[in-house]
């Protein structure tokens, strides 16, 4: 799966390639970082999401640990994301609060639909409305809905024209027990949003109220 690359609008950092020298640092972090990693790594998720660490971005933080998640069809990506747990000790001015989840989600899409006005509101909608169906708080919500389109000409001609959606989003967790938030249950709300923006159907009954993204461009093969 290609690394999610980018930087956010609200300052928080961005979602670029990790460098070579970067390191996982839950080991000498502290306790409720430790704690909100080890959640993430026992999170049980559906098995159409395939979810594994991946190096992060170290500048963000003094602590950070990242995933990347791609949604799969037998031997097909449909969406494909990057989850980063960003924590600073001290609390950041920015983030009101000691813990930041950054995040890129991507999906192909047809051009008919990738052209509907309200298609970053629906968007964006998802991602609030995840975290709402699994009763998470968050503070201080910020990230942008691109629609972005691509033509081939010349010896690239017969290839049809091609439409993607991504949503770069930052938001707050509320923090629990211990000064940890609920790590497996934004995980699970954020495989949630790539859920919907791939297509799946809901999960279970009690995701029935999910509406997913009509007219997405067939599956990508792998």
């Amino acid at each position: 799966m290609a690394a999610a690359q980018g930087r956010l609008s609200d300052g928080t950092g961005g979602m670029d390639d990790a460098k070579e020298g970067d390191r996982d640092t839950s080991g000498e972090a502290p306790l409720p970082f430790r704690a909100a990693v080890d959640a993430l790594r026992a999170a049980r998720l559906r098995p159409q999401i395939e979810v594994e660490p991946t190096r992060a971005p170290q500048r963000l933080a003094p602590f950070a640990y990242a995933l990347e998640a791609t949604v799969v069809d037998g031997d097909q990506d449909l969406a494909d994301g990057r989850l980063v747990l960003l924590h600073d000790p001290d609390g950041h001015d920015a983030w009101r609060g000691t813990f930041r989840l950054v995040t890129l989600v991507r999906a192909e899409l047809e051009p008919e639909m990738a052209a509907d006005p309200l298609l970053p509101d629906v968007c964006w909608s998802w991602l609030t409305g995840a975290l709402q169906a699994r009763g998470l708080a968050c503070g201080e919500p910020s990230g942008t809905v691109t629609r972005a389109s691509s033509h081939y000409f010349g010896g690239l001609a017969e290839r049809p024209a091609a439409s993607q959606i991504e949503i770069r989003a930052s938001w707050t967790p509320r923090e629990g027990l211990g000064g940890v938030p609920d790590t497996a249950g934004h995980l699970a709300s954020w495989c949630d949003l790539l859920a919907q923006v791939a297509g799946l159907p809901p999960a279970g009954p009690g995701d029935a109220s999910v509406v997913t993204l009509p007219q997405r461009r067939g599956p990508q093969s792998r």
